[in-house]
């Protein structure tokens, strides 16, 4: 990415004066869309949680493996994904559309850089249909509004809700808006969830949190596995339940994958 940011060669509105989420994500992930502030943060926050470029991966590692159930054996053709971040490799929409070329997706962020990628990259197969939305996830009822453009809401969505909740501080706002976007949709929609927790091993990250919201944006919040099961009120867990994303249906070879810390789960309206 240029080091000018916003204004001439960068997106309107972008601040490349603070590292902000989505870009640190991408630093981490190994991409190439951020600026020196991003990985001066990142690279401080990995010295304080190595395992931090664990989790970006292990989070990125369960998006494919959930949606590639929920296009096959579940049978969802409709994804709304909520605060999807910088395009990388198999995003949702190449995932599903793997499967089923016919998917719907519908992107949602709030961040110019992340809509400028999004615009540029995020391109359907001809058989279904991919938008991005400019909004923010503290508002379901202006997603859901733009969104019906592009999808059915009398027929099933999976709702993704990767990493996102934890940039919500406020844990009963929060839990208000996963209530009304499942509301929203018919019983048989899918509702993914992942999010950071001092659990798990995850002890050593409280330091890293607080640097981040000294020197970062948005501000971020840990929460343990009693709030991360009161999202998923109104669902049916599916098997294996509330895991570390790492070991969400990832196989038992060896033991499988080593545990990160951030929950991940996947649960059916009934």
């Amino acid at each position: 990415m240029a080091e000018n940011g916003g204004g001439p060669g960068g997106p309107a509105g972008e601040n490349r004066q603070v590292a902000h989420n989505a870009r640190v994500w991408n630093y981490w992930l190994g991409g190439k869309d951020h600026y020196e502030v991003d990985r001066r943060v990142g690279d401080h926050i990995t010295g304080m949680y190595p395992s931090i470029r664990e989790v970006a991966r292990a989070d990125r590692a369960f998006l494919g493996r959930a949606v590639r159930y929920l296009a096959g054996e579940a049978g969802i053709r409709q994804f709304l994904d909520i605060g999807t971040g910088l395009p990388t490799v198999d995003n949702t929409h190449e995932v599903a559309q793997r499967v089923a070329p016919e998917s719907r997706i519908v992107y949602v962020d709030h961040d110019p850089v992340v809509l400028t990628h999004a615009r540029a990259l995020l391109t359907s197969t001809p058989q279904g249909a991919t938008d991005y939305l400019d909004a923010d996830a503290r508002d379901p009822e202006a997603i859901l509004q733009a969104a019906a453009e592009t999808l059915d809401f009398t027929r099933p969505v999976a709702i993704m809700l990767l990493g996102i909740l934890n940039f919500i501080p406020d844990t009963d706002q929060a839990r208000a808006v996963v209530r009304r976007l499942l509301d929203a949709v018919p019983p048989g929609s899918h509702l993914a969830v992942t999010h950071p927790t001092l659990e798990l091993g995850g002890e050593a990250n409280a330091d890293a949190m607080r640097y981040w919201n000294e020197n970062a944006t948005p501000p971020i919040v840990a929460r343990d596995r009693e709030e991360f099961a009161r999202f998923f009120e109104g669902t049916e867990l599916l098997e294996p339940g509330i895991v570390s994303c790492a070991r969400w249906r990832a196989g038992d070879g060896a033991g499988g994958p080593a545990e990160v810390a951030q929950f991940g789960a996947v649960g059916r309206k009934v």
